[in-house]
């Protein structure tokens, strides 16, 4: 068994596939905030296939964590070097393990501040990219802009040590304009609609507020790329530790497992230059939002179609909910009739294929994702990839049957009790006030959807309430299963 790091790495040998590279050679001109599993097996791997080719050695990664609990990868990370292993898994049972190296820094914000900002600050940074979920751009859903009310944000207006991604961004980048040094691109690789766009609103919004000349600076210089990024990329579990040191001799205290696929789709908008990421098979295109919409109302709709549906009929993995035809039915109805006909077309892309694809990728029983997963932060997820599907839909006068079911299967769910009496953990950021919504369905059926800045005005519509009181009430009197597959008959 070998503790990776990089005087270990080498003793690996042929047991995974190792950096190609010299990593004393390779220099931090990207700082990502928000380093988790998905960003190591996906953005990471991009630029680690680059360094394998020889080129980018200007552009490998700096990590920075910005919140308590990233704690814990700094001491992981700092023990390995920044080394880990990304492993892919096959539906065939095979396992590929490979050791990352791209990643060659990592600051935790809250140990010194100062250093995050200078990093960013430093001209040799060209890029700031963000993973920091769907609801880290802190944009009022109903106003839909940057939100000054929320106390980190507030004291970070006037704090000299900031907390928010948007202070230490901010910050670093009124430094560079003082110094004289262009400004990084800000570059979002959040499953999130537009998503250089929300940040550009996001992080010029608190600029504002802070600094209006840094503002106008910002307007006229930097840029904000929009992107697409898809790989399913569990949590990393106690057994796929162990499950590595058994079958490749690697101890590694934080590895990523993830699929096979991977797709990355990239706006060419960058300030001061960028990685060839096409080498390294990125699509780098003038219009994103095509792909993106694919993405987001196929694969990431597609996943809050079985999970808390599937989650109250009983299933606990992701792939069993796939694999069973009731659900598998389900899905793929709703991704051919009611998600395709709101989309524009993908250049280069075979839709039916791609869908089909769907269901082969959410089966794949070795990646080993969870129903929990895919329910969690819900309030993120639906009412950004799901319910604008269904306002597509109500006016184009197109079907919204199975969109209404997955709403009402939330509601279901956000009650916080399954089928057989047992718990259920809502794990969200609005728990209290979505559970409190949810319970209060015996004084008024329609209090969920109530939640405006969720719905907005979804449940003055009778083309919405009307199925979606049906299947709430079947879904109460005769289960999740019966609910499905009677759909049909209930909207």
């Amino acid at each position: 068994m070998t503790l990776l790091n990089a005087n270990t790495m080498g003793s690996l040998g042929l047991k995974a596939q190792l950096p190609l590279y010299d990593r004393s050679a390779v220099s931090a001109g990207i700082v990502h905030v928000g380093v988790g599993g998905f960003h190591r097996a996906h953005q990471a791997m991009y630029i680690d296939d680059l360094l394998n080719k020889g080129e980018a050695l200007e552009w490998g990664i700096c990590g920075v964590g910005l919140l308590p609990r990233d704690a814990h990868m700094r001491n992981v990370l700092r023990a390995q070097d920044c080394l880990y292993t990304l492993v892919l898994k096959y539906p065939d049972g095979r396992w590929e393990p490979r050791v990352i190296g791209a990643l060659v820094d990592y600051l935790y914000a809250p140990d010194d501040p100062e250093a995050v900002i200078e990093k960013m600050a430093s001209p040799s940074v060209r890029i700031v990219s963000l993973t920091v979920t769907e609801g880290g751009y802190n944009i009022d859903p109903v106003t839909h802009q940057f939100d000054l009310s929320v106390p980190a944000v507030a004291a970070d207006l006037h704090n000299d040590q900031p907390v928010t991604v948007f202070g230490f961004v901010t910050e670093a980048l009124a430094r560079r304009r003082r110094r004289g040094v262009a400004p990084f691109t800000v570059m979002s690789c959040d499953n999130v609609a537009g998503n250089g766009h929300v940040a550009r609103q996001a992080f010029i919004g608190f600029a504002r507020a802070k600094d209006p000349d840094l503002a106008d600076w910002l307007e006229n210089c930097a840029r904000f790329p929009n992107s697409m990024v898809d790989r399913i990329t569990p949590q990393t579990t106690d057994e796929d530790r162990a499950a590595i040191t058994e079958r490749f001799g690697i101890v590694d205290g934080w590895p990523v497992v993830a699929e096979p696929f991977s797709q990355w789709v990239l706006e060419d908008s960058f300030s001061i230059g960028r990685p060839r990421y096409e080498d390294a098979g990125v699509q780098v295109v003038d219009d994103v939002e095509p792909y993106e919409m694919m993405k987001l109302r196929l694969l990431n709709a597609g996943h809050q179609v079985l999970g808390c549906l599937g989650h109250l009929a009983g299933y606990r993995m992701l792939h069993d909910v796939a694999q069973d035809p009731l659900f598998a039915d389900l899905l793929m109805g709703y991704l051919d009739h009611e998600a395709t006909p709101t989309l524009r077309p993908v250049p280069g892309i075979d839709l039916a294929a791609y869908k089909l694809e769907l269901l082969v990728r959410f089966s794949n029983t070795s990646t080993g994702d969870t129903v929990a997963r895919i329910c969690t932060d819900v309030s993120d997820r639906i009412p950004t990839f799901l319910v604008p599907v269904v306002r597509d839909q109500l006016a184009s006068g197109g079907e919204v049957g199975r969109g209404v079911a997955v709403v009402a299967g939330w509601a279901r769910y956000c009650e916080g009790t399954d089928e057989q009496g047992h718990p259920i953990e809502v794990d969200d950021r609005r728990r209290d006030s979505l559970v409190a919504a949810a319970r209060a369905y015996g004084d008024d059926p329609l209090s969920f959807v109530r939640q405006r800045d969720l719905f907005g005005d979804l449940a003055d519509d009778p083309r919405f309430s009307r199925p979606y009181l049906a299947v709430l009430a079947s879904l109460h009197d005769r289960g999740a299963r019966w609910t499905i597959a009677n759909l049909g008959t209930l909207v």
